[in-house]
This record gives structure tokens, C-alpha cells and sequence, in this order.
């Protein structure tokens, strides 16, 4: 459908009605700098008339839905009675403020007691032009209290004293010297308040976290608790615990387990969580059970999540102690080294009252002295054996910068940190971390900027040019990029392209997404607002970021990425860009955007995240291996007789549930309007394979006949039957073929292992679940054949009781299949005469009346469409049919939703380490150890960071290649006529002496040996072009000048071998 725009986005330092009363009747008197004398003393009682809703009311679960599956309810509600107080609103602190006020804690106060600078521009996206001079937290504020309505937002512009402090849950300090540092942190230390200290030095970083000498971790990985079906139990020494071998448990020796449905041994399931010590994939040793009963089968052992009590020293005492999280395994010693180069830049700055110039040798070796002065008092662990007097040199080079990437890195982290506080959720970095990426600098040694060339402009990008000189941000205007994806990701990299310049003189930067904005996206996206849903991404996004620096030229686009849009995205405009970055959430599409990258020889930034895991890898052209040069494994799936027939986990009875919802209000009404408007449907149908043509017309007759409803009644009498045909006559049916007490042939018992033996259920009026079953099919049933629905359970129960309920009777002779091979293995024909008994059937119905037929496309995030009612009775019942534990709302949605968890402050911190590269890129870096690919798990925390691997090497004859080399073809000869089949083949044999056996485009085959001659002989003398239209049934557009050909060819023994392929140019 085409869109037109219609007015311009709204102004991002706009409020809404609701933000306005908040800002000036919730907070005017914090606002205020001038009174500051009883702001701290009125901010509870304020918060609590204002914030009320965040504490009283439930979670949004609309808005707050991705992040939800990452923290959970506990650790969301935690958060919503955390205030927290966020010092100094530059490039860094507001980047933290962004991520925990999308968060959603109780309240966040932004506190700056300095005006805007010039410098601050370069990464502070809340800032304009126009407000250099100005206090910073006042300018920002309103800006963020946009980001999330439930999350008050106030501006304080007064000292930090401590009864100001003291009623803070967390205290994050950013752009502070040392002596507020130690003074804020030994008060939070004393009275219980968590303290952040983050700081950011132009291309270095710094995170300090204290949380108390008593902070409790509930959970420290984040991770799902894992079970597993117990197959034997031997008790004699610490007992020996096997696992059924058809999947591995999943525990490490250290986890806490508890027991459940042991047989026999009876006495574990009501045990504590025991310690184990795992011996295997299948086996694991728990304490002596000397003393219980003998196992006799059954049970299940799940983990359990063991709170973790860590004790933190004060910022003083860790200073003179410290203890390093490590960032970068290549750089072992770097933080012992940074930590003293950190401290010595503090007291440069008190010595002169400001931080080294830019690139000035004279300050370098200052704080040289400085640092070995500082180190020479040092003793213990915080003393360096030997100082990197080039790494302090650097340090102090660059100290004045300030880079939007090397914020949004540390303020996500530090954000994560700012939750992990509020929470106890995730292990807390544990004291020290420290961060740098010199590798953005001049690849060559010794290459020094001069003070001249780095020096501040007055322009926006003064904490950019302080790092990288202006030769770098003239590189960056002139950049012409590719964003495929506005979602969380895309939003992320506008923002930083805004704030680096890239596209903001010749440049431009193209994003395209054909998604519109979602509520749920709010919580991620955060260049949305509330009045932005339904429309386009990509056009808000780019008038978001244009708001945030007029010059960024940005175009939004609405187009699929794909072959269907070559047109668009063709040779011409792939060959004009200077990379793309990818922001995809689907591997088939990056695997496209991929692809092309390599055709077209660009840079890609690759990245993805997934809850609180991240990663980044760049593709670089001629030398490093792209994103589909390494596979993820297929996802496991779920055999079709565990769904059907043996489900033992509630993910089963989900699928299962998800498989019902299709099976029942898509597929049949799909396949019914096929049958009523499509000439060829019938043709289509007879040619399937088995016995798909009687499964697929029975199911069409039954919607536009058998089953066609007439009234509500009916839908409810249908959803009544369908209850009882699937939780309790299927289930008898079941048992009749296997029952209870069956045994294999090996004499074992047949309702083992991962067979979980059911029963039937007996249905209700008065069961809610059997109800809320009845309510959403019914109404699902309904809505399928435009029957009004109700949601009136009294007058439901009424028809319920008035239907005449058959007994059921199983049936001897149904075959049910054990396992897939099974199953596969049976011969399914097609039963002729019930085939055209159908074809009667349907021929003379009249179903024309059925043409507004209307299929169900599942939708998750609806809470009042009935969808996930559906999928949590259906899958909770199939639960209790297999005494399997149920889910509820919030894990059955993640499941069968298959939503992605995500948070706000993973995508920051991937971003920013994405815009790293970015840079390296725009220089030129050409080494492959300059670059990075990175993973990270905020919630561990882990940080792994490693050179990307290069292209493999390929060799045919003497050629090495890689997959960035191809033979290159000019179609057009001297004469202007193109070249033919033949002529293309004998190129390659006399040129390149290969012989071509098979040549492809895509999927078409073009020529190969084996084909028959007749055929050969017919394409050979036609130009390669019109060969290409003959077999691909369609003409080539004016817009494609080459084409990707792939080939197969045997070298001149004929012998098969790799070649790469051939870019053949047309146009």
C-alpha cells in the first residue's frame, strides 16, 4: 500500500499534554535552580503523587514486552521503586539517562551544574546549537522525559551534598574529578547507596561500580533454569544420577537441583536444592542418599537459581586495591595501566583547571611525569611494574575528546549496571573496568597529529576532531551509507551517524524499513514516541536524528531488501555507496545484504543482540571473510510425534498450541478462498504429494459446509466439540493403542523416558481454563466466518449445558505413530474414491455466500484479539493432559511468539562498538588486526573481542583467490554485439583453460553437460543475455548492467575444481 507523508514528524523537544503537567506541576520546584534549598527535601513526596503509577499499577507489558523477557516481572517492579540520580548531562551521562529512563525506574533525576559546550555537541543528542550556554541538565530534560511516560524526569542544577544524595537507591557520577568522586562514593558506601562512576577520555573508558559490602545477586547469568528426565538413580556413595540420553542435562558442577515425580525414591522431591558435581553429558553426582528409599523410574531434576551474596569496597579503598574486569584479552596489562593513567589525568586537570590539549606533545609528557610520579607512591596491586609511557602519551592526546561510539559503549554498560543495582539481577563488574579502542588511530607507528590539526573549530564536532583531526570529519561528510533497519539497532546508528557527522556535507545516509511503528518498540527504539505509532520507521527515524543534527543527510525508504526490489537497490546505486550496515533481525536477509556487499566489494557492519548478548562483526573487501562465510547451526526442531502425540515440556505443548491456531483459523480459511476464487487450485491439489489432496479438501469442505457456523451457538457447540476431541478422546484413543501398563519388545516400559503417560480431562463450566479455552475459540471460530462474537461466560455456560455430548468410544485399527522414522516410513496413497468423493461434495455446494471468508494471522502483542488466550488454554491444557508444569501469559508469549528478548542498553553498547569500526573503515584501515569483531553479555559480564578471520584461501592451477575475487566479462564485443553461450564457453577455455560443465544464475541453469543436446545445441549460438531471458522466463531490466554467474568447470585433466565466479557486464 502506498503511503504518502502528510505532514512532518513532530518535534522531538515537543511535550505531550501529560509530559507537560509533569514537567511543571510534578517538578517545577526541583527544576528551579534557585530552589535549591528544599528541592531535596520535597522530591519523595512529589514523586509519590506523580510516580504512582509506576509502583501501584501493573507493568505495561505492551511497552515494555522484549525487556520484560530479559529482567522479568520481579526484577521490573524492583526497578520501578528505584530512584536514581544521573551527574552530568555531556555526551556520556546522557546516554546513560536514555537507557534507564527506557528502562523504566521509579524516577531519574539529571544533575549538571555546567552550560553546553561546542565539544559536547559531537555526542550529546540532546543538545542543539542553540543551546550552547545553557545549563546542560535543563536543556536536557524535558528531551528525556519524552523517552518513557512512566519514568518522571527532573533537572537538578544544585551541589550534590549528602541529604541531596541520600535519597537515591543509585547514584551514577559522570564528567566529575576525583575528589567528588571519593567524597560522593564513601557517603554511598556509608549509607547504602549504590554508586556508578563512569567516564569517558576520547577513545578510552571507565567504569566504576560499588553496591555495598552485602549485595545480593539472584540471578547471575540470566539464563533459563535447565531440566531433565531422570532415567536411573544409584545410591550406593554420593549418588549417581543418569539422565535420559536422548539430550544432554545441561548443568555444571556447582548448580543447585531440586526433584520432582521420582518414583520409589520419593524422599528427593521434597528435598532442598543439593549441590551437584557434574561427571558427564548424561550423569551427575548429588550427596550420599544412603538413607532414602530405592529408585524404581521417573522424575525430573531442574536447576535452581542460588541468590549470591558479593561484598564491594569503597571507590578509596578500591583505588588503592583495585580489581579489573578485563575488556580485551589481547590487552592483559591494560588496565593496571589505564587505571594509573585515568588517576593522573584527574590531577593534570586539578593542577591547571583543564584537561591536556589536543595532540600536545608539551602535555603528553606532562602527564607521563605525572603518571610515574602518581605510581612511584603506589603499592600493592594498584603499583604498575613498568609504565607505558606511549599508552599515557595517547591517553593524553586524546583525553579532551569526546566520541558518540565510545559513550554509547560505557553508558551501556553502565546503564546495565545502573539495573543490575536496582535489581540484583545479573552479576555486577566487579570493581574496575576499563575500555579503549586506539586501534581507531593511524594504522602506521609513530604517525602523531599536530595540536593545529586537532585543535577546537567552534563547530559541533570538537570533541570528534580533538580525537582525529579534521581530515577525518571531512572523510566522514562525504560518506554515502546504506541502513538497511530502523528498529532498535537502526535507531541506535542514526544517532551516532548524526553525532559523528557521517553524510552531513556530499554525503547521504539511505535507511529503509517496511515496518510501521509498534508500541512495543517504544521501549528500544527511542526515536519513537507514543504519537509515532503506525507510522513509518524509516521516515520518523530520519526526521528524529535531523532534529538532532540538521546537517546528516537522510533518506527514508519503505522497501523489502531483496530480489524483488534489484530495481531499486541495482548496479547504479550499490556502486555509488561507500558501505551499508546492516540492522536486520532475520539471517536470510542479512545473508542477501551480505551477498551483495561481496558482489559490489563494500564494507558491511554487521551486528545483532539478543537480550543482553551482543555482537559485531565487520566485513572488510579483499580481507576479511564475510557474514556467510560461517553458518549458525539449524535450530533444533521438535519431532512431529512429540508434538502430536508425546510431548514431555511445555515448550511442546506451545508449538503444539501455535500448530492448533493455524490448523484451525488460517490454513483451512486459506485453503477454502483458494478453492472459491482460483481456477487452478483443484490442479494444484491433485499433484501433492501422499495424501495431502484428501487432508486438504476434507479440510476445505469442512470449513465451507460441515463446519460452517450459523450463529454464536454454533461456534461455541464447535469449540465445545473441538475441546473434547483433542484433551479427552484423542488422549483415550491414545491410551487405548498404549496403555498404562505397555511394554516394548525389550520388556522395558513403553510410557518412560521422554514419554510422559497422559490422561484424559473431563470438562467444566466451572474450570476457567476450560472456559477461557471455550471463550477464545469460539470468538477465533467466529470472527474466521464474520459471526458476531461475545464474551458473556454466563450465557456461553447456557449453550454449553444445552449441548448433547456423545460418548466416546476408542477405536481399534487407528495407527499412531512412536517416532518421526516411523511416520516417514509409512506409505501414505491417496484413497481414490474419498477423492472424488470430495470433488462431488464441493462441486455441489454452494459456497459462494463464504467469500468473505477471513483468515487469522496470529498476532501476539493483542491482549484483546483472543490469539494468546488461545495459545495459553490450548498449550496449558495439553500441560495438565501430560502432568507437565503450565506456563503463564508472560513465558507462553515469548515461546509462541517467538519474541527476540531485548533491552535498550545491549543495543547501545553494540552500536557503539559497531561505530568503531565504522571509523577504521572511513580511515582506511587496511590491516587486518586493526579491526574488531566483538561479543558481549552484559549480564555475565563478558567481553570477548578478536580480529575477524580472513577470507579463506582458494587456489585453481597457481590463481590463489578468495570469495572477494571473480573473473570479470565484458558481454559486449569491439563491434557492440554480445557475446554467445559459445562464445563464453571457449573464452573461459582458451583464457583461463576450464572447462565450463555447468553455468548458473541463481537457481536457473543455464548450460550443463548433462542437458540434453537438442537443448544445448538451441542455446548456443544465442547471446548469453537471451539465454538468461529464456530460461528465467522474463526479460532483463534496463537497470541491471552485470550479472553474478556461477560456475562449475573441470581443469584440463578433467578434474573437478573451485573457481570463483564471474561478473559479467552487459551494460
Amino acid at each position: 500500500m502506498a503511503l504518502s507523508k502528510t505532514s512532518p514528524a513532530p518535534a522531538r523537544d515537543r511535550f505531550s499534554s501529560s509530559q507537560k503537567l509533569l514537567v511543571v506541576a510534578g517538578f517545577s520546584g526541583l527544576a528551579n535552580p534557585s530552589d535549591q534549598s528544599h528541592a531535596g527535601v520535597s522530591m519523595n513526596q512529589q514523586l509519590d503523587v506523580v510516580a504512582r503509577n509506576s509502583i501501584d499499577s501493573e507493568i505495561d507489558e505492551g511497552l515494555y514486552s522484549r525487556q520484560l523477557h530479559v529482567l522479568g516481572h520481579d526484577a521490573m517492579k524492583l526497578m520501578q521503586n528505584s530512584n536514581v540520580l544521573i551527574s552530568g548531562m555531556r555526551g556520556l551521562g546522557v546516554e546513560i539517562g536514555k537507557n534507564v529512563i527506557l528502562g523504566g525506574v521509579r524516577s531519574v533525576t539529571v544533575h549538571d551544574q555546567g552550560d553546553a559546550e561546542w565539544r559536547d555537541l559531537s555526542s550529546q543528542f540532546y543538545l542543539r546549537e542553540e543551546d550552547v550556554g545553557k545549563n546542560r541538565a535543563e536543556v536536557s530534560q524535558p528531551r528525556m522525559a519524552e523517552l518513557n511516560s512512566y519514568v518522571p524526569v527532573t533537572a537538578y542544577t544544585g551541589p550534590l551534598t549528602d541529604e541531596y544524595l541520600s535519597q537515591f537507591q543509585v547514584v551514577v557520577l559522570t564528567n566529575s574529578n576525583l575528589e567528588e568522586q571519593q567524597r560522593v562514593g564513601e557517603f554511598c558506601h556509608r549509607k547504602g547507596v549504590k554508586l556508578i562512576v563512569a567516564d569517558t577520555r576520547g577513545l578510552f573508558g571507565q567504569l566504576f561500580c560499588d553496591f555495598g559490602e552485602e549485595m545480593v545477586v539472584h540471578d547471575t547469568n540470566g539464563e533459563q533454569p535447565v531440566s531433565a528426565l531422570i532415567s536411573m538413580i544409584i545410591k550406593e556413595g554420593p549418588g549417581l544420577v543418569t539422565c535420559v540420553v536422548e539430550a544432554r542435562h545441561g548443568f555444571d558442577s556447582g548448580d543447585y537441583v531440586t526433584f520432582s515425580e521420582v518414583q520409589g525414591m520419593t524422599e528427593l522431591n521434597s528435598c532442598k536444592p543439593v549441590e551437584i558435581k557434574v561427571l558427564g553429558p548424561f550423569t551427575f553426582r548429588i550427596c550420599d542418599p544412603a538413607d532414602v528409599s530405592d529408585y524404581t523410574g521417573g522424575g525430573i531434576v531442574s536447576q535452581v537459581k542460588m541468590p549470591k551474596k558479593i561484598a564491594f569496597k569503597s571507590i578509596s579503598s578500591s583505588m588503592a586495591e583495585p580489581d579489573f574486569m578485563m575488556t580485551d584479552f589481547t590487552k592483559f596489562d591494560r588496565p593496571a595501566q589505564l587505571h594509573v593513567g585515568f588517576h593522573a589525568i584527574h590531577n593534570f586537570q586539578k593542577k591547571h583547571n583543564r584537561l591536556p590539549t589536543p595532540w600536545s606533545k608539551t602535555d603528553g609528557d606532562e602527564l607521563v611525569t605525572l603518571a610515574k610520579e602518581l605510581n612511584s607512591g603506589q603499592t600493592g596491586a594498584s603499583k604498575v611494574e613498568q609504565l607505558d609511557d606511549d599508552l599515557m602519551k595517547k591517553l593524553a592526546y586524546v583525553s579532551a575528546g569526546d566520541l558518540a561510539p565510545v559513550n554509547a559503549f560505557i553508558g551501556g554498560l553502565a546503564a546495565q549496571e545502573v539495573m543490575k543495582a536496582c535489581t540484583g539481577k545479573f552479576m555486577p563488574i566487579m570493581q574496575w573496568l576499563y575500555f579503549d579502542a586506539l586501534e581507531c588511530l593511524a594504522e602506521e607507528d609513530g604517525v602523531v597529529l599536530t595540536e593545529e590539526e586537532c585543535a577546537p573549530r567552534n563547530c559541533r564536532y570538537d570533541g570528534q576532531i580533538a580525537v582525529f583531526g579534521t581530515r577525518l570529519q571531512d572523510a566522514l561528510a562525504k560518506q554515502r551509507y546504506f541502513l538497511v533497519g530502523a528498529g532498535a539497532i537502526g535507531c541506535e546508528l542514526m544517532k551516532n551517524f548524526a553525532m559523528m557527522g557521517l553524510a552531513s556535507g556530499d554525503g547521504e545516509v539511505i535507511v529503509t524499513d517496511m515496518d510501521t511503528i509498534e508500541k512495543s518498540n517504544l521501549n528500544r527504539q527511542f526515536l519513537f514516541r507514543p504519537a509515532d505509532v503506525t507510522k513509518m520507521k524509516s521516515e520518523t527515524a530520519a526526521a528524529a536524528v535531523k532534529q538532532m543534527n540538521p546537517s546528516i543527510k537522510i533518506t527514508g525508504h519503505q522497501n523489502r531488501v531483496g530480489p524483488d526490489t534489484e530495481r531499486i537497490y541495482d548496479d547504479d546505486f550499490f556502486e555509488s555507496l561507500d558501505g551499508v550496515a546492516n540492522a536486520l533481525d532475520n539471517v536470510e536477509a542479512r545473508i542477501y545484504v551480505d551477498w551483495r556487499c561481496i558482489y559490489y566489494r563494500k564494507p558491511l557492519l554487521e551486528s545483532g543482540t539478543l537480550g543482553t548478548k551482543g555482537n559485531v562483526q565487520v566485513v572488510i573487501p579483499s580481507l576479511t571473510e564475510s557474514y556467510s562465510s560461517i553458518r549458525d547451526p539449524p535450530e533444533e526442531s521438535i519431532p512431529v510425534c512429540t508434538l502430536t502425540s508425546f510431548p514431555n515440556a511445555i515448550e511442546h505443548t506451545l508449538q503444539w498450541a501455535r500448530d492448533e491456531f493455524e490448523g484451525l483459523f488460517k490454513q483451512p480459511q486459506e485453503n477454502a478462498l483458494q478453492y472459491l476464487t482460483d481456477p487452478k487450485f483443484m490442479e494444484r491439489t491433485l499433484k501433492l504429494p501422499g495424501a495431502q489432496p484428501v487432508e486438504v479438501l476434507e479440510a476445505v469442505y469442512k470449513s465451507l459446509v460441515t463446519d460452517r457456523p450459523h450463529s454464536w451457538a454454533h461456534c461455541v457447540a464447535w469449540a465445545s466439540s473441538h475441546w473434547r476431541c483433542q484433551y479427552s478422546n484423542n488422549i483415550h484413543q491414545l491410551l487405548h493403542n498404549f496403555p498404562p501398563d505397555e511394554l516394548t519388545s525389550s520388556g522395558a516400559p513403553f510410557w518412560s523416558g521422554l514419554k510422559r503417560c497422559p490422561h484424559p480431562l473431563e470438562f467444566s463450566t466451572s474450570n476457567k481454563l476450560h472456559m477461557d479455552y471455550i471463550m477464545a475459540a469460539a470468538n477465533l471460530f467466529a470472527q474466521t466466518y464474520g459471526v458476531p462474537g461475545s464474551t458473556d461466560r454466563a450465557a456461553v455456560v447456557k449453550i454449553l449445558q444445552e449441548i448433547n455430548v456423545p460418548v466416546f468410544k476408542p477405536r481399534a485399527g487407528i495407527t499412531i505413530h512412536i517416532s518421526d522414522e516411523e511416520l516417514h516410513n509409512t506409505n501414505s496413497s491417496v484413497d481414490d474414491s474419498k477423492l472424488e468423493e470430495l470433488k462431488s461434495r464441493l462441486a455441489s455446494s454452494d459456497p459462494s455466500s463464504l467469500l468473505k471468508l477471513s483468515p487469522i494471522d496470529f498476532e501476539k502483542d493483542d491482549d484483546s484479539n483472543f490469539h494468546m488466550d488461545f495459545i495459553l488454554a490450548a498449550s496449558n491444557l495439553r500441560a495438565q493432559n501430560y502432568s507437565i508444569p503450565p506456563a503463564d501469559r508472560h513465558k507462553s508469549k515469548l515461546i509462541a511468539g517467538k519474541i527476540i528478548p531485548a533491552i535498550a542498553t545491549t543495543t547501545a553498547s553494540v552500536v557503539g562498538l559497531v561505530c568503531l569500526e565504522l571509523i577504521k573503515i572511513v580511515q582506511g584501515h587496511k590491516k587486518l588486526e586493526t579491526f574488531k569483531n566483538g561479543f558481549v553479555n552484559l549480564a555475565l559480564p563478558l567481553f570477548a573481542f578478536s580480529e575477524p578471520a580472513a577470507a579463506p584461501s582458494h587456489k585453481y592451477y597457481e590463481t590463489d583467490w578468495t570469495l572477494w575475487d571473480r573473473f570479470e566479462v565484458q558481454g559486449r564485443q569491439p563491434g557492440g554485439e554480445e557475446m554467445t553461450l559459445r562464445q563464453f564457453l571457449d573464452y573461459f577455455k582458451t583464457e583461463h583453460q576450464l572447462k565450463i560443465t555447468m553455468l548458473t544464475l541463481e537457481l536457473s541453469l543455464l548450460y550443463a553437460s548433462f542437458i540434453p543436446a537438442a537443448t544445448c545445441e538451441e542455446r548456443l549460438d544465442l547471446p548469453l543475455t537471451e539465454v538468461v531471458s529464456r530460461v528465467t522466463r522474463r526479460k532483463l531490466g534496463k537497470h541491471v548492467k552485470t550479472l553474478p554467474l556461477q560456475l562449475s568447470c573441470a581443469d584440463q585433466t578433467d578434474s573437478d575444481i573451485d573457481v570463483p565466479y564471474v561478473r559479467y557486464t552487459i551494460r
